[in-house]
């Protein structure tokens, strides 16, 4: 079901429905700036330009790119300047959310938060039977 929504861009009321996040007049402005940026890209010379360059030739906002790209409207595959940013670090990034980096660091720091958890328990184990053990022999 479609509930009232205001665009983002241009604050204009519009009908969210899931499959659009702006206005009918500002999706078409983005799609036109799409068909842009995607001629610019196809040009033999092109196919290897870095974010910064197609922002700078065709107007387009990183942000944009960047939708573009997680949407895989954009194919990194095709064009290799193109990523998007690690949701922690910034690193540009093809696939994902989060670069190898991260990942991995989050992964250690899980697996150092359990190993620490089953210490915990492991001493605590053996404070109880240490305590029972003293108190019965008494």
């Amino acid at each position: 079901m479609a509930e009232l929504r205001n665009c983002p861009r241009c604050n204009a009321i519009f009908n969210f429905n899931g499959l659009r996040d702006v206005c009918l007049q500002c999706h078409q402005e983005e799609e036109d700036l799409f068909q842009q940026v995607y001629q610019f890209l196809r040009r033999r010379e092109n196919r290897a330009a870095t974010v910064e360059r197609i922002v700078e030739v065709t107007g387009a906002e990183e942000k944009q790119l960047y939708k573009w790209v997680r949407k895989r409207r954009l194919q990194p595959a095709q064009f290799p300047g193109l990523g998007y940013p690690c949701d922690q670090c910034g690193t540009l990034i093809t696939q994902a959310k989060l670069c190898r980096t991260c990942s991995d660091s989050i992964k250690n720091d899980l697996k150092h938060e359990e190993s620490n958890r089953q210490f915990q328990e492991a001493s605590k184990s053996h404070q109880q039977k240490t305590y029972l053990s003293t108190r019965n022999t008494k």
